[in-house]
This record gives C-alpha cells, sequence and structure tokens, in this order.
C-alpha cells in the first residue's frame, strides 16, 4: 500500500478475531489510519485483498467529521443511527401485514426482530443520550450547528454516535483525543463492554492497557506490521524480550567473531613447530607432522570460511539508552535558568512571575487553545512577547511541537550535523548510536520524512547538544510507543532543568516534579 511516491506497507497478513480488542500503534506518517481505512473497506490495496465480515454493521470514528457544517447535532445522530432507523421501518411495515401473513413472512419477520434486538434497537436513543452525557455533551442542543462546535466537540460527537449505533465492529481513529479524564474513563468502560470488535489507532497508553486485547504496530521501517498478544503489557514484554534477544545475539556475534580471528591468525603459525625428532625416525616425524598439518589446516580453512559469513552477515550494534547530555554546571547556570515577569501575548498569554531554576523540574498541562506551546516559545527566546521581560541564562534545548522543515532538500545526516564539531563520519557514528535511523535513511531529503521521522530526527538534533534546560513540547507526539517508553526513561534520567508539556497520561502520573495547569492563558497553582 502506497501513498504517493512512498510505501506504508508491503505484504502484510494479519486477521482480527470477532470480539477481539485492537490497538493499533506506530508512529505517525507509518500508516495506521491507511490500515483503518482498509479495514473499513474505504481504500484498496494496491495488490492483496483486505475484508471485514459484520453481519451487524461496521462503524469507523475518523479523525475529521464526513458531515458539513451546516447540518445539525441532530443530522449527525440519524446519520448515524440510519441503518437501525431503516430496519426499524421495515420491522413497523412489516408488523402491518402480520394479521395476513404465511408462515414464510412470519419466519421473515422473526428473523428481523431478532437482529433489531441485537443490535440494540428498542435502546438507541437512550444510548445517544447516555454516550452524550458521557462524553460531556449534554449541554449540546439537537438543533446546534456542527460548523458552530469546536474541533473537540465535533469529535466527540462522532464518538457518541458511533457508540450509540453500536455497530458489530467498531473502527476508531484516536478516539482518546479531546477528552477529559471523566470522558476518558466512560470511554473505556463503553468499550470494554461492547459484545462486537474494536479495533482503535490510539498512542494513549493507559487507554490500550485498559481496553486493548492485543496491539498491532504498524512499523514504519520495515513497513509491515507486528502483532503482540496479552494487549499493552505484551506489548511491551515482548519488546523489552526482543532487545534482550538482540543483545545476547550481538555479543555472541562479538565474542564468536574475535575466537575465530584470533584462532586464524595464530594458529597456523603454531603447527608442529620445533618438535624434536624421536628415534632418529625422520621418516616417521614427517607423516605424523604432515598429518598434523593437514588436520589443522583443514579446521584452520573452516573456522576463516566461518568468520567470512560472519563478517557478511554481522548483528547490528543494538542502539545506547537514550540519554540527554547536560552541560558541567558553572555559576552562571547555577541558579534561574529562566524567568518571565509581566508576559503578555495577545489574549493568548498572560504570565505575571515564573523562574526555571537549576535542577527544577515542571509539567505543565491544559486543553487546547490553553497557550501551553505559546509560553514554551517564549521560554526558548522563539516569540517575542507584546510585554514583559525574559532573562535567559545557559544553553536551553527546544523541542517544539510541530517540527518545521526549512530545507526540504537536505538530507538526513547534514540536517542532524550542522553545528556539531564532528567530521561527518563521527556525526554519522552518533546518529546511528541512537538507533532512530538506519544507514539507507541518512541520505534521505528532510521534505520527503513522514512526521515520525521528522519528529525523530528533532530529538536527535536535541540528543547531540549539551544543555542546561530542556523544553519539550508534547515530545511524545507521532512517535512509536516503543520510543516514547525510551524517552520517558531518559527524562527520568536527566539531571538538568526540565519543562515539559504533555497530554500524556501515563507520562503525568509518573513525573516527579511540579505539574502546573495553564488554563486560558494563566498559569494555576
Amino acid at each position: 500500500m502506497s501513498r504517493g511516491d512512498r510505501l506504508l506497507l508491503d505484504d502484510v497478513s494479519l486477521t482480527v478475531r470477532p470480539g477481539e480488542r485492537i490497538g493499533i500503534v506506530g508512529e505517525n506518517g507509518a500508516g495506521k489510519t491507511t490500515l483503518l481505512r482498509l479495514l473499513a473497506g474505504l481504500e484498496q490495496p494496491d495488490s492483496g485483498s483486505a475484508f471485514t465480515a459484520a453481519d451487524h454493521g461496521t462503524g469507523l470514528l475518523a479523525q475529521t467529521p464526513r458531515l458539513p457544517p451546516e447540518s445539525t447535532v441532530q443530522d449527525t445522530i440519524d446519520d448515524a443511527l440510519a441503518e437501525l432507523r431503516a430496519l426499524e421501518r421495515k420491522l413497523r411495515e412489516t408488523e402491518a401485514d402480520l394479521g395476513t401473513a404465511d408462515e414464510a413472512a412470519l419466519a421473515a419477520y422473526g428473523e428481523l426482530l431478532t437482529e433489531f434486538e441485537l443490535r440494540g434497537g428498542y435502546e438507541a436513543d437512550a444510548r445517544v443520550d447516555k454516550a452524550m452525557h458521557g462524553l460531556g455533551l449534554a449541554h449540546t442542543g439537537p438543533a446546534r450547528k456542527l460548523g458552530s462546535l469546536s474541533g473537540g466537540e465535533q469529535a466527540r460527537l462522532g464518538l457518541a454516535c458511533l457508540i450509540a449505533a453500536s455497530p458489530e465492529v467498531m473502527l476508531l481513529d484516536e478516539p482518546t483525543n479531546h477528552l477529559d479524564e471523566a470522558a476518558l474513563d466512560w470511554l473505556e468502560s463503553a468499550l470494554t463492554s461492547h459484545p462486537g470488535t474494536v479495533i482503535a489507532v490510539s498512542h494513549d497508553r493507559i487507554f490500550l492497557e485498559h481496553v486493548a486485547t492485543a496491539v498491532l504496530e504498524v512499523d514504519a521501517d520495515r513497513r509491515t506490521v507486528v502483532r503482540y498478544g496479552g494487549g499493552y503489557a505484551g506489548f511491551r514484554a515482548e519488546r523489552s524480550a526482543a532487545r534482550q534477544r538482540w543483545e545476547q545475539s550481538y555479543a555472541q556475534w562479538c565474542e564468536e567473531t574475535a575466537q575465530l580471528e584470533e584462532y586464524t591468525a595464530t594458529t597456523a603459525h603454531g603447527v608442529a613447530a620445533g618438535r624434536a625428532i624421536k628415534d632418529n625416525n625422520k621418516m616417521a616425524y614427517d607423516r605424523a607432522a604432515g598429518r598434523v598439518q593437514a588436520s589443522v589446516s583443514g579446521r584452520v580453512r573452516n573456522a576463516r570460511k566461518r568468520l567470512e559469513r560472519l563478517r557478511a552477515e554481522p548483528v547490528p550494534r543494538p542502539p545506547d539508552p537514550l540519554r540527554f547530555a547536560a552541560l558541567p554546571r558553572s555559576g552562571e547556570t547555577g541558579g534561574e535558568l529562566v524567568s518571565l515577569t509581566g508576559i503578555r501575548v495577545g489574549d493568548r498569554l498572560s504570565v505575571d512571575r515564573l523562574t526555571v531554576a537549576a535542577a527544577d523540574r515542571l509539567l505543565i498541562h491544559g486543553g487546547n487553545g490553553a497557550g501551553k506551546s505559546t509560553l514554551l516559545r517564549v521560554m526558548a527566546g522563539v516569540l517575542e512577547p507584546d510585554a514583559g521581560r525574559v532573562v535567559r541564562r545557559g544553553a536551553i534545548g527546544y523541542l517544539a511541537q510541530e517540527v518545521p522543515v526549512h530545507r526540504p532538500a537536505e538530507c538526513v545526516l547534514t540536517a542532524f550535523g550542522r553545528g556539531l564539531p564532528l567530521t561527518e563520519d563521527e556525526q554519522e557514528e552518533l546518529l546511528l548510536s541512537y538507533g532512530l535511523f538506519r544507514s539507507r535513511d541518512l541520505r534521505v531529503p528532510v521534505g520527503s520524512l513522514s512526521a515520525g521521522q521528522r519528529r525523530r530526527l528533532a530529538l536527535a538534533r536535541l540528543l547531540a547538544r549539551p544543555a542546561d534546560l530542556l523544553l519539550l513540547d508534547e515530545p511524545a507526539n507521532h512517535l512509536a510507543l516503543g520510543l516514547v517508553q525510551e524517552l520517558e526513561e531518559a527524562l527520568a534520567h536527566w539531571q538538568g532543568a526540565l519543562v515539559v508539556i504533555s497530554h500524556d497520561r501515563l507520562l503525568r502520573r509518573r513525573f516527579t516534579g511540579d505539574i502546573r495547569r495553564l488554563e486560558a492563558g494563566r498559569l494555576l497553582e
């Protein structure tokens, strides 16, 4: 399956069994949404076949609504329940003729009634009300135009309608976006109690822990899909075991290669050298020495062939754990690193006083549009405030929420190494040591990278440049979940100052430091 000239999925085979709850994970641009649309029948693969068998309907929650903005909330509900409404009309029409119905008509009516009941037709309107309340839309009247709803409200309305329709197979694309804690809890409960099949693309690790019975990882580098049983816990355990197997294989390869190199270099030189002739029997001596020489030479040849095979198919070195580099603390960086006083940015941000000192750890969270990214851009010096004073000391490492592409023709290695005091070979060795890119990717133009790959490049640049203070805006965005776990561990080991913005529930729960909420541009205590 391709997008333009970029191959997303290649030779993928998978089966989802009835009643499973599948979480689809992977970095942005890997092909998760494409896989979901293939399962929904909205796209066809370049080769092969994809189909979903569901007698009681399939429903897709897309990331954007499909109805025009002049449609109403009630239009959206009616569209979601269209199949149930049609089934109910057919049922009522059949009921009207039951007085004169023959045996075949009665049987057909029974089948209609059974299907309607199995799909929860009698409770559909009640499910709508329950879903609207559970997802925080109880205040939204049926006459409201979709265009008057925020993006988050539209997403929650689509989710409420899909759950109310209760199709046999639910296909959801990032269903946790725009939900608060209460709505997330309600959604997880609704999906775990759904009697059919659930397939959800998600980056929310707690959602996956609570809902998924199996995980499908869309691997962007290998362009394939890997299945993990045992839910998210099984996904984590298998990835950890795979890492251990890789480390063991690499250690064995190194050990065997070293032994063979030593054997082939030294053994042949010591064959029968200086052995004394016994009983003046030179002929016997020569025959014995010849047999020893032939035997050892054969073993040396076999060792050399084995060594050639090992060198031809080396086990790559596992990447080092991600670690951010801190600058040695000096008098300048021992106190306040950033201080904000009287900051105003239009109607987006109003901060009277905020300081970050050496070794401070601060996590900021809040709703969309609260001003979180604006605050971090001001702290990083990317955005000048309309009013107020900003003082910065020491080196600041900044990871923006969206990574701009200023030089699309520049290759990955050049973009990574720009400004580093290293040779090109040293830059390549350093970049590959992170495990974020493969050798074949280093000459790829930055403009052709996916969102996830651009995020990895920005992260690699940050890892390579020592800092006193890290400013990270949604660092888990666009990354594969295995890498998110590594990033979280790297931040736990970081000894410098840190300010991070994150909506990731698991990262927030594990964060050690101050946690503050930003609402309407103002920091709350």
